[in-house]
């Protein structure tokens, strides 16, 4: 599966950044997206997720990241931040918990209940691709 496209600047972005406070839930949607050939990064929190844009978002094409997270900021601020800042990273958001209006998600945002397999993330990715 590849994803680039929508409006994506003429960069080699292809990494999907994965920002999940749970571990295991973290390695799972991990493991989904590398089985389907994507090359993927995480962080587990939103601080370690701007911290690893920094300098290299050019990387990166999709942040799929929990709304829930311990922190400076939840992953709606996260993905507000992205967006305004790196506007070609594509912005998928999940929660078990939450679930956001249409009005809460940046523009072009994608939301993905949890729980969720693997065809509902390649789904959401392929949404917003």
């Amino acid at each position: 599966m590849s994803l680039p496209s929508k409006s994506a600047p003429s960069t080699n972005a292809s990494h999907v950044l994965v920002v999940e406070d749970e571990s295991f839930v973290r390695m799972v949607a991990v493991d989904m997206l590398e089985d389907a050939g994507l090359p993927v990064a995480e962080a587990p929190d939103a601080d370690t997720a701007l911290r690893l844009l920094e300098g290299k978002a050019q990387a990166f094409c999709v942040l799929f990241t929990d709304i829930d997270m311990p922190g400076s900021m939840d992953g709606l601020t996260l993905a507000a931040r992205v967006r305004a800042r790196w506007p070609h990273i594509r912005l998928v958001v999940t929660s078990g918990r939450v679930r956001p209006s249409r009005a809460d998600l940046p523009d072009a945002g994608c939301f993905l209940p949890k729980p969720y397999c693997r065809s509902d993330l390649l789904g959401a990715l392929g949404q917003v691709a």
